[in-house]
């Protein structure tokens, strides 16, 4: 139940700071749109948490490994409609012409951060399956969801653009990295919501260099790297 309460709440958060956007700029806004990235957060939680408890966890281990693969594969799946399209959310090995000389020093500021994160926040020892998970899953499927098809959902609710450091944001880039914060930030339990300022900033920050990332070079690919480094950095530090 508090699974399901806390999703209320995130959802609830991106319909009404949706609605307010949109209703700023009415031309570029597309309410249906905004309306399938909510119903792609639920189902992606709805994956994750296994139908929040309801399925069994036939692949077990310490770390959740089957919720991984299922909202993996759900995004994949998503990815290829032709409303979203596999190149369309970056699932492609393609990259733009010049892009990665232009993402080489970004890529290595994101290093360079997670480098101080784990330097700052060391974790316990780890064994082989924490390395192979954080090499793996977490890059794989964050990356697909939250900049492959969430952004692109995002992107189509909010067609405004405003160019900066060479990509164009718009509001779905900001509300799909303030989403995949409160994905690790926001929740609830003990009959109250709770939020982690730290948390949030450890997340909703780099979140936006990978998005400049998906967006410079048309790929998920450099994003999906840096985030399975970033994770299993603090284990080689």
């Amino acid at each position: 139940m508090n699974g399901l309460i806390g999703l209320a709440g995130t959802l609830g958060i991106l319909l009404a700071l949706g609605a307010a956007l949109g209703l700023a700029d009415r031309r570029n806004f597309s309410v249906r749109w905004l309306v399938i990235a909510a119903a792609l957060v639920a189902i992606n939680d709805t994956l994750l948490t296994l139908g929040y408890g309801s399925l069994p966890d036939v692949l077990g281990g310490a770390w959740n490994w089957q919720g991984k693969i299922m909202a993996l594969a759900a995004s994949i799946a998503v990815a290829a409609l032709p409303a979203f399209g596999l190149r369309q959310v970056g699932l492609t090995v393609s990259h733009a012409a010049g892009s990665l000389k232009a993402a080489a020093p970004v890529a290595a500021a994101y290093c360079a951060f997670f480098a101080l994160v784990a330097l700052l926040l060391p974790s316990e020892p780890a064994g082989v399956e924490d390395v192979a998970f954080q090499l793996t899953m977490p890059g794989l499927e964050e990356e697909l969801f939250y900049r492959g098809v969430l952004l692109f959902a995002l992107d189509q609710a909010f067609r405004g653009r405003k160019r900066l450091l060479g990509v164009e944001w718009g509001w779905g880039a900001v509300l799909s990295c303030l989403l995949f914060g409160m994905t690790h930030a926001f929740g609830y339990s003990d009959g109250a919501f709770s939020f982690d300022p730290l948390t949030m900033a450890l997340t909703a920050i780099p979140s936006f260099i990978a998005v400049w990332l998906r967006q410079r070079t048309g790929s998920l690919l450099l994003p999906v790297v840096l985030h399975n480094f970033g994770n299993s950095l603090s284990f080689i530090v």
